[in-house]
């Protein structure tokens, strides 16, 4: 456990490694193991196993979830049923390698884990998964003997040897399929049976919408069968769709209306492939699939998505079962609710420690305040030569509390102050934000923070007037004999509703351009400056500094509406005159102050602004590490869905469950069966997924 320095500077100075890894894979442990009474040691069996690599809840749909026990039997080295932490470690380490999906698989047939497999080895595995009706596949074939010996002469396979059999495995066993299905040795096949050899061979990475229209690629040609011309078309293309997905997001990009035709795809992959030429028979055939549903011809990267995403579902799938469906119907409500609570959390812990902020700020805000305020036009009223000064002298006059004057008032409206800004802003964001890459126009993140400072003066402005008035009561007092001294509820009461929101205009014309400054400034600092990325989180002294950076251009430059503001809100004294508008404050004052008192309390503005957002930073995060949401741990662990959506956006799951899954998919290109569970013949034959091919 980290000791409360390393936390402290963790929080401070920020962390851009990850966890130690021994820490997070012993909490994923625990999290799922059992303990064994006898020996009082804590372990794994395969159920708790699949919990801690295939959590509940996600959308699984091609790779069953009962199917990741495959990779118990890896980790299980030992093969005594049951995964300890060393294993566990072990296992989790392996993942982390960057060729782990091809040696999770080769671990898996080293039954002996000498490092070497001989044909027995692979033999015996292999015969243990597949099913009893599986096409047939001849390991006595010209392709198979290359890698593994004629039947009389096998050799042992290295680990890169096996990797490179594995490669082409897929291929081979459609080819063996078709030569199965072609009897009279035309050259062609049923589509149906085409299907099958598909569904059996690819079906976990495809989508539905291609599965469920294998049939009709017998209509991109004369004839209602299928050559092995268009099997092999048809095979290149889901082998190289990493590569088509990218010619077409290029050629859409660069299309007018975002469609693209056959040709336009051709011309795209010459203009991008070096290596490897697309025919016309395999562009029909990406065009034929994508297109079913669109007779023109061109297509958009909607269309597309159906057959590049192999998570694309339809809408037959999605509602299929009622029990699903209610049950992520319930799922969602929880996850609704879930993130109301978790909403309802930070918006407590964002306003205290708003308040913390302000609190530990509020002085210097006075003293801006006052110096603001203070007429030079008149002889012998000049109270303050300069910020300093005012700061004593409240304290001489008006003791250490004075510094504190309506302070009441400004602690109560940091919280909706503060939710309202950051919420707006990060709405408007998030509306403008290109999704795939993550970024904003800059005249998109500046009207953001000027939409975010405009909302927030709904609140702001009551208080600020209220608060203004508490704080400048106190010179008042000391200059003007009988000046009684008023409370926050009376200075509401005597201004009314309309009285409140005099000003406001001003407090429009400070807060926008203060927040479309503030917000893109601070921003861009963070990301390009110090560098944070999602990995990288940066420490409060970061954050502290870029926040002071970017408020210091923010709050000197709006500094001129903030002096007109303060004019308009505080209560005129005797022989002062009484402004009527921005106009007229901005000409008064320029008339008898002249220019430089526009900026007058800017330092203090500055030194508000930047150690106020570092103190709120601050307190929020000791606050999130000392009263997090209850019943909400940090799980090293996939959420959302693992698979990327409809969109063709990347995949955002952790790197070793991806790693994972993707081993499983290799494995099951040698047999759809692998991973499910097998009984004696005769027992139960309707029980999906138990001795039975169960439906997807």
């Amino acid at each position: 456990m980290a000791t409360v320095t390393e936390q402290v500077g963790e929080v401070l100075l920020g962390s851009s490694e990850e966890p130690q890894m021994s820490q997070v894979m012993r909490a994923a442990f625990m999290r799922h193991a059992v303990k064994d009474e006898a020996t009082g040691q804590y372990f794994l069996g395969e159920n708790e196993f699949i919990d801690a690599v295939a959590p509940e809840g996600e959308d699984y749909h091609k790779i069953k979830r009962f199917q990741y026990g495959i990779l118990f039997i890896v980790a299980d080295r030992e093969r005594k049923g049951r995964v300890t932490l060393h294993d566990w470690s072990n296992f989790q380490n392996l993942l982390a390698k960057p060729d782990a999906e091809y040696e999770v698989t080769y671990r898996l047939f080293d039954q002996d884990g000498d490092g070497l497999i001989d044909f027995n080895e692979f033999e015996n595995v292999w015969k243990a998964h597949k099913g009893d009706d599986s096409l047939p596949f001849d390991w006595n074939s010209e392709w198979a003997t290359l890698y593994i010996g004629a039947k009389n002469r096998r050799h042992t396979m290295t680990y890169p040897q096996f990797s490179q059999m594995l490669r082409g495995l897929q291929g081979e066993r459609v080819r063996q399929a078709f030569l199965h299905f072609d009897k009279n040795k035309d050259g062609y096949i049923e589509p149906e049976e085409f299907q099958r050899i598909i569904l059996e061979t690819a079906k976990h990475k495809l989508s539905d919408h291609l599965l469920e229209n294998l049939h009709t690629l017998c209509n991109i040609s004369a004839g209602s069968k299928i050559s092995y011309a268009n099997v092999r078309a048809f095979q290149n293309i889901i082998q190289q769709m990493d590569m088509v997905e990218l010619i077409i997001r290029n050629a859409t990009n660069k299309s007018g209306d975002g469609k693209i035709a056959r040709t336009d795809f051709l011309n795209e992959a010459a203009r991008i492939s070096r290596f490897n030429l697309y025919t016309p028979m395999e562009a029909d055939i990406l065009f034929h699939f994508a297109g079913l549903d669109e007779p023109s011809g061109k297509l958009s990267l909607k269309d597309f998505a159906r057959v590049l995403d192999p998570s694309w579902h339809t809408a037959y799938s999605l509602g299929s079962s009622a029990a699903d469906a209610g049950h992520k119907a319930i799922s969602k409500t929880k996850s609704f609710f879930a993130d109301v609570l978790e909403g309802v959390h930070h918006f407590a812990l964002g306003s205290l420690a708003g308040a913390f902020g302000a609190f530990m700020v509020y002085p210097i805000d006075l003293v801006k305040t006052r110096m603001q305020n203070q007429r030079s036009s008149r002889v012998g009223e000049m109270l303050y030569k300069n910020s300093l000064d005012c700061f004593r002298k409240v304290i001489k006059n008006e003791g250490p509390t004075g510094l504190y004057s309506g302070v009441l008032p400004q602690l109560v409206g940091v919280a909706p102050e503060k939710a309202i800004k950051l919420t707006v802003n990060d709405l408007v964001r998030g509306k403008f934000t290109d999704k795939a890459t993550g970024h904003i126009w800059l005249p998109w993140e500046l009207f953001a923070g000027g939409s975010a400072g405009a909302c927030q003066v709904v609140f702001t402005n009551p208080l600020e007037i209220v608060k203004i008035r508490l704080q400048v009561q106190g010179e008042v007092a000391k200059t003007v004999d009988g000046t009684p001294r008023r409370s926050a509820m009376w200075i509401i009461k005597n201004l009314g509703l309309v009285g409140l929101y005099k000003g406001a205009s001003a407090c429009l014309l400070r807060d926008v351009p203060f927040s479309a400054i503030y917000f893109p400034c601070y921003s861009h600092l963070k990301r390009d400056y110090f560098g944070e990325t999602p990995t990288k989180s940066l420490g409060v002294l970061q954050m502290l500094t870029a926040g002071a950076i970017a408020g210091m251009p923010a709050a000197y430059l709006t500094t001129p509406c903030d002096v007109i503001k303060t004019r308009l809100q505080v209560e005129a004294r005797k022989g002062e005159a009484t402004y009527t508008g921005l106009r007229h404050a901005a000409t008064t004052i320029y008339q008898q102050e002249g220019f430089k008192a526009f900026f007058k309390g800017g330092p203090a503005r500055i030194l508000r602004s930047s150690p106020q957002f570092g103190f709120t930073l601050a307190g929020y995060e000791v606050l999130q590490r000392a009263l997090p949401m209850p019943g909400h741990a940090d799980e090293e662990r996939p959420s959302g869905h693992v698979e990327p959506g409809v969109g063709l956006a990347e995949a955002k799951a952790p790197l070793p469950y991806l790693r994972s899954r993707n081993a499983l998919k290799i494995i099951l290109d040698l047999d759809e069966n692998f991973g499910r569970p097998k009984l004696p013949q005769g027992k139960w034959p309707g029980l999906a997924g138990v001795g039975t091919r169960p439906q997807a």
